[in-house]
Formats: structure tokens, C-alpha cells, sequence
């Protein structure tokens, strides 16, 4: 008998954590952080503690009451052994945003994960040149231990080396993504803490309770892997998809052999959005990324001074559009180390250089601390750094990829006009409405003209749906991949919409969270 709980990720968008379950044994689909459960109690300044391990998100209900986590990070005042203990294979990762991630960190370090050599590239990337936390350290972990006799607050131990969950490979790994993945920068310094890599297996050679076939799908963030399951039932999952970037015909094949699933559980961030057959409606969201190249193209064109293009920095479809706007403008596009460093992770995975047309920016930062950066970007590009003095004195040659947060480094580059072009989503939360009003303050502060988006009379964010394409299938599309699979069951996740699927399918299981379905 196959069962199906969905204990995160049913009753909101982000967060999916779907443990499907045959003979005993499971697999989890995604294990990422629901960041509307966190958002109820925390903040940019109010964080759960991270010395407590566990605890506090536990008690919070912001992860599941599961006997699986790392026994590193339970605090002896939790009894986490009163809690079911279903064996877990694996993580099936679709892709690596935080919201399907993100608490792959917290899990026993013995469970691996699945993923495409670009979401494996990107995991470690991030945890490399990232700040450490418990809950998003994905691929390797810096094991903690008491630091008094109580038990009680949790600390990581320098004397034991970081230590790599085993990972199983979509597609076989090459020679230059496993040394990617066997080392971390700073490991070889005298006092520095050492990098214990683990195990990187072919997909083919696992040992899971079902036969998992991996589709490689159109979103937002290269590496997005639909999967089919099949054991005594045949389960299709989306994760996040798109057909409408360049990507599309790859979703398409996943749609094809997804026809024979009993069961589909299909992502429907945007089923509440009807964009109508000439892109209109709420959310005008039909925009496709030839679209966005465009209107970001004309937004370029002829602007005296800096222009600076906002968009996610793990959007590297998006990055690729603005290298090829920069080339066409007579500019050059500078991105931040960060982005640099995984672009090489990148080429580590598929072998594409993607950074041999870009600038650096040299942000005035203290280094030592930074070995992903001295040992990684400087060593192999040291010669593409831009300096804050050369933005502000030639303004007119670059295009500069900067977000909210990389505003304070406009105080050094002095820009005096010049254009923000917002490529980004939406505000779905009054903290993001509030960030708008701050990055609209920093925009005017400096005389730029904005792109994308603008303040209403009560000054909430307007955006233009021109200038960003979503990661996520359109209501239309959705509709398509569910007819063309026609599945027994449809399990709606990643969305609010599920009133729309019950009244246009049939089979719809709306689940609660911790509910579980039995076939």
C-alpha cells in the first residue's frame, strides 16, 4: 500500500514537505521552509534560536513533531523519541529555493538527498558563500555539541570537521562538480575547521523504495527537476514549473510521461490569477522572458548614468537576459562576488562558463572571512573587479545587478541619476510593501529613475508586469498539464487557490497539513 502525507506545503505557497511512503519506507518531496508559518512569529530581527537546535521551531509547529532530525540539535530538554520514526530514503530536492529547502539542514545527516547536478551546485554554493544557519545548511553541517552539562544551549564544535550529507545525482556527476562538492574554501588554513565530503551517487545505483525517474522542468532557477515515483501506484510531482521561459519544452516531456500517474501532485502557486488570452487580468502575469528582455531592453536603451537591474539572485535565466542587454547597450554587466562565485559552481555542474563577460564588484568589505571569495573568485577572475570609484566615474558603461539589500553600496559608488530597473516578483506581504517604501527612499535619495515598479498615493508598491516573468505555470497552463495528465487524484500544493481546482477537475484531494492519504 503507498500512503501520501502532506506535512507542510498543502495549505499555503512554499514550505512543501510531502512524505510519500510504501512498504514501510519513504521518501520526502522537498523539505523546505514555510516561510508564511515563520513570518506568524518571526521577523527580520526576532529569528528562532539557533543554540537551541530544534526547540523552538518544534514547539512553534514550524516543523513537523517527526523523530528525524539531527541528534546534534536536540537540546536535552526535548524528548523527540515520543514522536513517530518513519524511515526516510531520501529527500527528493525539485530545486533548490529556501522554500523547498530550506529545513533540509535540520534532517539526520544520514538521509540523503536527490537532486540535479545544477540544484547540488547551487546548494553548496550558497552554503559556501553564505551565513550559516542549521535550518539551510543542505549539503553539509557543522555538527554542534552542550556547551555546559544542562544540555540546554547548542554550540558548533571546531574540533569536528563539517561533515557532507550523501547526495544522490540526477545525472552522473562530472570530474569538476565532485571536487566541487569534496571542498569547502578555508578548509586548508592551520587552525581552520576541516571538511569531511560525502558520498555522490548515481541516481541509477540508489537503493529507494520506489523507481524514481527524474524530469529536468522550466522555473525560475536552473537545475528544477519534476519527478514520477512508481511503486505499487504511479505518483507525478511538479515542484515548481513554468512553460513560458526557455525551458518550456522540458516541462512539456515531463507532462508527456506523467500521463500513466494515478496521481498528480501539482504546484499551483498562481491557479488564482487569470491572465486571459492577451496576458491581461490580475496579476497581467503571461509575461515570458522574451517579453522581459524586451521591455528591459527599451528600459536600457539611451540612459545616461548607471543603470542598476533588480532581480533574484539565483534567477541566472534572468542574469543571462541582462549580460545580453549589457553586450547590446555598449555596457558592461557587474555582478556581486556572490554571484560570481556561483556562476562557477554552475560550470562545475554543466560545464558552461557563463562569467567571462562580467564585472565584479568590489565591495569594501573585510576579506579574511571570505575564503570562498579570495580563494575562489578572485583566484579565477581577479582581473573582472570593479571598483565602487570606477562605477562613479564612468557610470554610462555598466549595468550593475543589485538588490534591496545591496544598497548601502551606493553610498560609496555615489551615483548622481541613472535608472533602477525592478525585475523581480511582487510584494505578497506587508514587510515586503514596507521594503519598497525603504528601497524607493534609497532610489530617490541617489536621482535615479525607477523601472518595474512605483508608489501608489498611499504609497504601496505598483508594479509593471512587463519587466519580471514568473517561475510558476499560469492558471491556463496549469489547466493544460492537468488535462494532459489526467490523473485518478490531483493533489493541489503551493497554493492558496484550491477552490479553483475543485471547480474545474475531478479526483481533487484538497489536504490539510499532516493529513495523510492512503491509495
Amino acid at each position: 500500500m503507498t500512503s501520501i502525507t502532506t506535512y507542510d506545503g498543502a495549505q499555503g505557497i512554499g514550505g512543501n514537505k510531502i512524505l510519500v511512503e510504501e512498504k514501510g519506507k519513504g521518501v520526502f518531496l522537498d523539505f523546505g521552509k514555510n516561510f508564511g508559518k515563520y513570518g506568524v512569529y518571526y521577523e527580520e530581527f526576532l529569528k528562532n534560536r539557533d543554540s537551541r537546535g530544534i526547540h523552538d521551531l518544534v514547539h512553534l509547529d514550524l516543523i513537523p513533531k517527526l523523530n528525524i532530525y539531527r541528534s546534534d540539535l536536540i537540546p536535552s530538554d526535548l524528548r523527540m523519541s515520543a514522536y513517530p520514526s518513519p524511515e526516510i530514503a531520501a529527500v527528493l530536492v525539485s530545486h533548490a529555493h529556501i522554500d523547498h529547502s530550506g529545513n533540509i539542514g535540520l534532517l539526520d545527516l544520514n538521509i540523503p538527498i536527490v537532486a540535479s547536478p545544477l540544484s547540488l551546485a547551487i546548494l553548496k554554493g550558497m552554503q559556501d558563500s553564505g551565513v550559516s544557519a542549521a535550518e539551510t545548511d543542505a549539503y553539509y553541517a557543522s555538527p554542534k555539541t552542550p556547551i555546559d552539562e544542562s544540555g540546554l544551549l547548542l554550540e558548533s564544535d571546531k574540533k569536528i570537521p563539517y561533515t557532507c550529507r550523501n547526495s544522490i545525482c540526477t545525472a552522473c556527476p562530472g570530474d569538476a562538480l565532485a571536487e566541487f562538492l569534496s571542498h569547502r574554501p578555508g578548509e586548508g588554513g592551520k587552525s581552520a575547521k576541516k571538511y569531511q565530503p560525502g558520498n555522490c551517487t548515481l541516481l541509477d545505483n540508489a537503493a529507494l523504495p520506489f523507481r524514481v525517474t527524474p524530469y529536468e522542468v522550466d522555473h525560475s532557477i536552473f537545475g528544477a527537476t519534476a519527478y514520477i515515483l512508481q511503486g505499487d501506484e504511479a505518483i507525478a510531482y511538479t515542484g515548481d514549473l513554468r512553460i513560458h521561459g526557455k525551458l518550456g519544452d522540458k516541462t512539456r516531456d515531463f507532462v508527456h510521461h506523467a500521463k500513466d500517474a494515478s496521481v498528480l501532485i501539482t504546484e499551483g502557486t498562481r491557479a488564482g490569477r487569470h491572465t486571459g488570452p492577451e496576458g491581461e487580468g490580475e496579476g497581467a502575469a503571461a509575461t515570458s522572458e522574451r517579453q522581459v528582455y524586451e521591455t528591459c531592453r527599451a528600459a536600457s536603451d539611451d540612459v545616461k548614468g548607471l543603470v542598476i537591474a533588480d532581480f533574484s539572485p539565483r534567477n541566472f535565466e534572468r542574469l543571462e537576459t541582462f549580460e545580453k542587454i549589457a553586450q547590446e547597450t555598449g555596457r558592461t554587466l557587474v555582478v556581486t562576488a556572490k554571484d560570481l562565485y556561483l556562476l562557477n559552481a554552475l560550470q562545475c555542474a554543466d560545464g558552461v562558463c557563463r562569467h567571462q563577460r562580467v564585472g565584479i564588484y568590489g565591495e569594501l568589505v573585510n576579506m579574511s572571512r571570505r575564503k570562498w571569495e579570495t580563494e575562489v573568485v578572485m583566484d579565477r577572475a581577479y582581473e573582472q573587479y570593479v571598483s565602487h570609484k570606477e562605477l562613479r566615474l564612468n557610470p554610462d558603461g555598466y549595468i550593475v545587478c543589485f538588490s534591496f539589500f545591496d544598497m548601502k553600496h551606493l553610498l560609496d559608488i555615489k551615483p548622481e541619476g541613472g535608472v533602477y530597473i525592478y525585475s523581480s516578483c511582487e510584494a505578497f506581504d506587508e514587510e515586503m510593501e514596507i521594503d519598497f517604501r525603504r528601497l524607493w527612499q534609497w532610489i530617490r535619495r541617489f536621482g535615479m529613475e525607477t523601472r518595474g515598479f512605483s508608489l501608489d498615493e498611499k504609497h504601496k508598491p505598483v508594479f509593471d508586469s512587463r519587466y519580471h516573468a514568473s517561475g510558476h505555470a499560469s492558471r491556463e497552463d496549469l489547466a493544460w498539464i492537468i488535462d494532459q495528465v489526467d490523473p485518478d487524484i490531483l493533489i493541489p500544493v503551493h497554493t492558496t487557490s484550491h477552490q479553483w481546482f475543485r471547480d474545474n477537475f475531478e479526483g481533487v484531494r484538497v489536504m490539510k497539513d499532516g493529513e495523510r492519504l492512503e491509495l
